[in-house]
């Protein structure tokens, strides 16, 4: 159970979410291939990739290679993508796409650290155009996300201005801690990936959720909790209801910093030269 309702006279708390395999069934943005494809962004043989790497996911988890790799290929892949388009793709999608697997329990959570007056923030690898509508949908305060670069013509130039991954993820939550006020050692944080200790090393009250086999490892070792979701359902379906306030503005928090971005480019280049146990 979590702790009752803040004192307002005390520090601001916040709890801090990955979206993929935590707060919802599948990989963000893999689910929205087949829509990528309709509107002709992508081919089929790209959606046959996706579809793969979506299933690799599920099955495993992806390592912090694997990541890197795929990284790599959709930020290739998204050259040249006008960024409206995928605006607009996203929102017309939204509800059908995302909504049937958003888990229930993590959306009790949400419910409750709102109402014991704590800020949601979703922290995820995936890109903002994807992230914060999502966030949007789960009323969340504060979404941090990948971000690519946008030239001119208003199109991906297939370069990443902020990669929300490993290490960066824990730097952005300092830094947002540090202009909001936060206590992170009264601070929540949830995740399923192994790739992401670093986000629950920065705050006093970790949780694993569906995690994979080196974070389970991880939290049985630290004595963090472990969390099982496995009921994916629709809000509008939830029973008591779940109910999203309007919040005026959901703050997309992404360019935390060069220093942030050149940390986790190094702690991946030192993973990927690590050798393998």
């Amino acid at each position: 159970m979590l702790k009752g309702v803040e004192n307002h006279s005390s520090p601001r708390t916040a709890a801090f979410f990955d979206l993929d395999k935590t707060v919802i069934a599948k990989s963000s943005t893999l689910t929205f291939s087949k829509s990528f494809y309709q509107g002709g962004l992508i081919n089929r043989r790209a959606v046959l990739r996706t579809a793969y790497a979506q299933f690799v996911f599920l099955a495993g988890g992806a390592d912090h290679d694997q990541m890197e790799r795929m990284r790599a290929y959709l930020s290739a892949l998204c050259r040249g993508w006008n960024v409206q388009q995928v605006k607009e793709i996203v929102a017309e999608t939204l509800h059908d796409l995302i909504d049937p697997i958003i888990y229930d329990e993590a959306a009790s959570l949400i419910e409750e650290h709102h109402t014991a007056g704590r800020d949601v923030v979703i922290v995820s690898t995936s890109g903002a155009e994807v992230v914060e509508p999502i966030g949007e949908l789960l009323g969340a305060d504060r979404v941090v996300a990948t971000r690519m670069v946008v030239g001119d013509d208003g199109c991906f130039t297939g370069e990443v201005e902020y990669y929300a991954y490993g290490p960066t993820k824990a730097e952005a939550i300092r830094e947002l801690a540090a202009s909001e006020g936060y206590d992170l050692s009264r601070c929540y944080a949830y995740s399923d990936s192994a790739t992401d200790v670093p986000m629950l090393e920065a705050v006093g009250r970790p949780h694993a959720v569906n995690p994979d086999r080196a974070l389970r490892r991880e939290a049985l070792a630290r004595g963090w909790p472990i969390l099982d979701f496995h009921r994916p359902v629709r809000l509008k379906q939830r029973i008591p209801g779940f109910s999203v306030p309007p919040r005026p503005a959901l703050v997309a928090v992404a360019a935390i910093g060069a220093a942030a971005a050149t940390a986790g480019l190094v702690w991946y280049a030192n993973r990927r030269r690590a050798p393998v146990a």
